[in-house]
């Protein structure tokens, strides 16, 4: 399961969102050149990513933001895009795009710190920006709590594409990292679960401000939990393809 769209585009061109999405996929590309050569690319990561154990000695501060500006991979890079740009363009109209800037990248720092906390002498070097998006998510929470988000469900041989509520696909999301952080080791494991649910923490806690200053649960009644522009409107998903099979 994994959201595909949101039915709620911005009110403004979101310029910050869109360069970010750029910048990440220009950095990944420009590393293309070292991806085979392990050697290289090791040292690359430990110049450039967060790697705890270095971070716990004081190496490497300037590699909290520098971190989530790489990938360690396609699909690693696309599901962040994906997630940047469907929940991105909202809150960023609502911040203002310096605001956006600002607020993305701390929550990137707060979710990088998260990650060190949880294994804070652990070699494994820490790339995505997962961390940050997590807070952009947060925040779109707060916001936007029954914004409808269009979810792929796959299972074996059933598909279909499924409008939900962003608090539900938000909240599950985020309780699948935490989970995934509790029965995760640190060191060993290969997704930063705790960088994930710190950023989302992170963002939702800093969202608040704003939501008070536009009144609270007032703003919510307003809109009614949704941004404040008229739904996209998507044509309907195609029938599955796959033939039933019928019981005698």
């Amino acid at each position: 399961m994994f959201p595909i769209r949101d039915h709620n585009p911005s009110g403004r061109v979101p310029f910050v969102t869109y360069a970010l999405i750029a910048f990440n996929i220009g950095i990944f590309l420009s590393t293309l050149p070292i991806a085979q050569n392990e050697a290289a690319l090791g040292a690359f990561y430990y110049s450039y990513a967060l790697v705890p154990r270095l971070f716990m000695q004081g190496e490497g501060f300037g590699n909290l933001i520098t971190s989530m500006f790489l990938h360690g991979g396609w699909l690693h890079l696309a599901g962040n895009m994906l997630f940047l740009w469907i929940f991105g363009d909202n809150v960023e109209d609502e911040m203002g795009h310096a605001g956006f800037l600002s607020f993305y990248l701390l929550c990137g720092i707060l979710a990088g710190l998260a990650q060190v906390a949880s294994g804070p002498w652990s070699p494994v070097p820490m790339v995505g920006a997962s961390g940050a998006i997590a807070g952009v998510m947060g925040g779109y929470l707060l916001l936007y709590p029954k914004a409808r988000v269009d979810i792929f469900l796959f299972f074996i041989v059933f598909f279909r594409i499924v409008p939900v509520p962003s608090w539900i696909m938000l909240l599950l999301w985020f309780a699948m990292q935490f989970i995934g952080g509790i029965g995760s080791d640190p060191v060993t494991g290969g997704v930063a679960y705790w960088a994930h649910a710190g950023g989302f923490i992170a963002g939702f806690v800093m969202t608040i401000p704003l939501w008070l200053r536009r009144g609270g649960t007032a703003f919510w009644q307003a809109s009614n939990g949704h941004p404040p522009h008229p739904e996209a409107r998507y044509p309907p998903p195609l029938p599955s393809s796959i033939p039933k099979v019928r019981r005698k």
